[in-house]
């Protein structure tokens, strides 16, 4: 599948270019994102480069559609957001956002259009969210969403080095 371009009132999404590779490494290397999200840290240019490796590969073998959202007016990148394959019928959601874009309403609006598109364009039921307990910006984010926290998974996966526990919601296509 070619990747998609999505738009909301604020926001251009589409899909990370070696262009934004700088950006990138700037908002990976976040201490907050290297706390709550899966990426290395430090997070160096090269590492910005095998993302945007991955994200092309995920659409072109149909296993994960991750997009980069822009400020509509400047073309900044804001962060990035992904559905993700686990099984058949069912995606897990992930995003994250540079520090100065937070508490804005972005990452919700960002979000909100890329779950959209999946349930319009691909064959879900269900979009999965997992965060690290204590991230509690994107548990905001996912309830801002609609996502039903569903529960506490103890020590599900490791996190900066550690085993931690793990919030866990699922937002329904149609919801029951």
């Amino acid at each position: 599948m070619e990747p998609a371009t999505l738009h909301t009132e604020r926001l251009l999404l589409r899909c990370v270019t070696p262009a934004d590779e700088a950006s990138l490494a700037e908002a990976c290397n976040d201490p907050l994102i290297a706390r709550y999200v899966p990426v290395p840290s430090p997070y160096t240019a090269e590492d910005a480069r095998r993302f945007v490796a991955a994200s092309t590969a995920g659409w072109a073998n149909g296993v994960q559609y991750g997009l980069g959202f822009y400020l509509a007016a400047t073309g900044e990148l804001v962060g990035t957001c992904v559905l993700k394959c686990l099984e058949r019928g069912v995606v897990d959601l992930g995003y994250w956002a540079a520090p100065k874009y937070r508490r804005q309403g972005l990452t919700v609006e960002a979000a909100r259009r890329l779950c959209q598109w999946g349930f319009d364009e691909l064959d879900i039921h269900r979009i999965d969210w997992w965060a690290v307990v204590g991230n509690t910006g994107s548990r905001a984010v996912a309830e801002a969403l609609g996502f039903q926290v569903e529960g506490l998974l103890r020590r599900r996966a490791y996190q900066a080095g550690e085993p931690r526990d793990w919030w866990v919601g699922g937002l329904l296509s149609r919801p029951e």
